[in-house]
């Protein structure tokens, strides 16, 4: 079986969580509690270029609070 996190035939939602850090997620699979969908289910490349165009800063950011 091939990894679903890298599959290129395979359908991504990607995820953002409270940091605003995303994540390329395999629509099949429950998202993990914290994350919800910033873009629905798309192709694996489609969903990184999303991750692209929308995630420039690759450093957790502070939550409020903290």
């Amino acid at each position: 079986m091939s990894n679903p996190f890298e599959d290129p035939e395979g359908t991504y939602l990607v995820l953002v969580n409270q940091n605003r850090q995303h994540s390329l997620w395999p629509e099949h699979l429950e998202p993990p509690q914290g994350w919800t969908v910033a873009h629905g289910a798309d192709g694996y490349q489609a969903s990184l270029d999303y991750i692209e165009e929308h995630w420039r800063d690759l450093s957790p950011q502070p939550t409020a609070g903290h």
